[in-house]
């Protein structure tokens, strides 16, 4: 474990604003310089959260910055190449020319973007500025601003993604889950055909290997990350035409997409009234998504994911399938039994640190390997306020002083070894610095 000496509540907020402070760029804060130089989706969520409490005009600055890249048919996209970032359009792997967004009608003419998206988790951003804003003011002006933008998401995702007519919306590439490198996405990717040599080599710059960047830890999954360049292109290739998408031969309900999209419409519904708008649209749509969460991926105690081409649900559980626990309305049986998965030796209950990305005793568990194992404080900060919704007091407790005392130990790291703590991937991390903030907030003035 790296040697780091304790830090008290105030060191450790300050070193937070420190990060945040050098890897603002431009209009936006990118996850880590050099090795993410653009800014992400899922990431900015997570700032705008963590700025929620403390600076209501940066945090909106963080969202409107992404969405400025939102296409016109609603979808919010992975990644956003601001102008300030050109530098590092073309040396980062898939930049700009890749994804070929301006070639589409739809895409903004101002800024490049890529053609996926990621979990809709501005809205409960957006929710958690309100909740906390220090200007009330500029808070409202915000949602009232943002509000309609993030229902054209969520009406983008109900009408493109219902790839199994269910109801739940399908990623159909893992750097849409946020939790690329997650065992989860391994049956499916497997079962894609053999590529053409053109694909081989041509791993992203930035996203996983196969283990935690930048840290030598074990040979990466050979071939996996050929098949995300592949997939991607193919879906490029057809235009980003949502009817391909029924053919695309990567397609999976994913709980922790569906469960933050469920949570998300809770959200527009609870800012409706400040935004001028009807609350009722959102409140039914997250009653659809419960109902066919609860149907479709809800198996033997847990929620898994299923693979649409092989009809499959995933034997694989990890942290994703606790994402369900966003929807306040979840029934409280459902809660009890993930509850106890979470806090059982499966998962917290034999690690010293929450919470492991897959579960221990899987045979894909690698405590060392990005998405396969090590903790996240993303994935902890959501997880603690979903105890916070069905008033887990003890275990929000639990997840909030392991994940503070991570950060105190390694630093503001892309994620831990579950087991020693120690720090893998980037160093000074965006969101978990950000997220960080958020904790304190609960506990210190910073």
């Amino acid at each position: 474990m790296e040697a780091r000496p304790a830090l008290d509540n105030g060191a450790l907020g300050r070193e937070a604003w420190s990060v945040l402070g050098a890897n603002r760029t431009g209009s936006c804060t990118v996850p880590a310089p050099g090795l993410y130089p653009h800014q992400w989706n899922w990431d900015t969520a997570f700032v705008v959260a963590g700025l929620a409490r403390w600076d209501t005009r940066r945090a909106g600055a963080e969202l409107l910055g992404l969405m400025e890249g939102q296409w016109r048919t609603g979808m919010v996209p992975h990644i956003v190449f601001h102008p300030s970032h050109a530098s590092h359009a073309e040396t980062y792997f898939p930049g700009p020319a890749f994804w070929r967004s301006r070639d589409h009608p739809a895409s903004p003419r101002r800024v490049p973007t890529s053609g996926l998206t990621q979990p809709p988790s501005q809205a409960l951003a957006l929710w958690w500025v309100w909740r906390h804003a220090t200007d009330r003011d500029e808070a409202a002006a915000l949602v009232r601003r943002v509000h309609p933008m993030l229902v054209a998401q969520h009406d983008h995702i109900a009408a493109t993604r219902d790839l199994g007519g269910g109801g739940l919306a399908a990623i159909v590439h893992p750097w849409e889950s946020g939790m690329d490198d997650s065992p989860v996405w391994d049956a499916p990717l497997d079962a894609l055909p053999p590529l053409h040599p053109a694909y081989r080599g041509r791993e992203p710059h930035g996203e996983p290997h196969g283990e935690p960047h930048g840290e030598p830890h074990g040979e990466p999954q050979t071939g996996h990350h050929d098949r995300y360049v592949w997939l991607a292109s193919r879906y490029r290739d057809s235009g980003y035409d949502p009817a391909y998408l029924h053919d695309h031969p990567f397609a999976v309900e994913d709980p922790m997409f569906n469960g933050i999209w469920l949570a998300s419409c809770e959200a527009l519904a609870e800012l409706a009234p400040v935004a001028g708008a009807d609350p009722a649209p959102h409140r039914e749509a997250a009653e659809r998504i419960r109902a066919a969460l609860l149907e479709r991926l809800w198996f033997d105690g847990l929620f898994h994911a299923r693979d649409l081409r092989s009809g499959r649900l995933s034997p694989v559980c990890a942290v994703g399938s606790f994402g369900p626990l966003l929807d306040p309305g979840l029934p409280s049986d459902r809660v009890d039994t993930l509850v106890g998965v979470l806090e059982s030796p499966r998962f917290m209950g034999a690690a010293g640190y929450p919470v492991p990305s897959c579960e221990i005793r899987s045979p894909q568990f690698d405590r060392s390997r990005y998405w396969r194992g090590p903790s996240w404080v993303i994935t902890n900060w959501l997880l603690l306020r979903a105890a916070d919704a069905h008033g887990r007091t003890e275990l929000a407790r639990l997840l909030a002083a392991g994940t503070l005392r991570l950060v105190r130990q390694a630093g503001f790291r892309e994620c831990f070894d579950p087991f020693d703590g120690s720090g893998r991937g980037s160093r000074d991390f965006s969101a978990s610095a950000a997220l960080t903030l958020d904790l304190l907030a609960d506990n210190v003035a910073v």
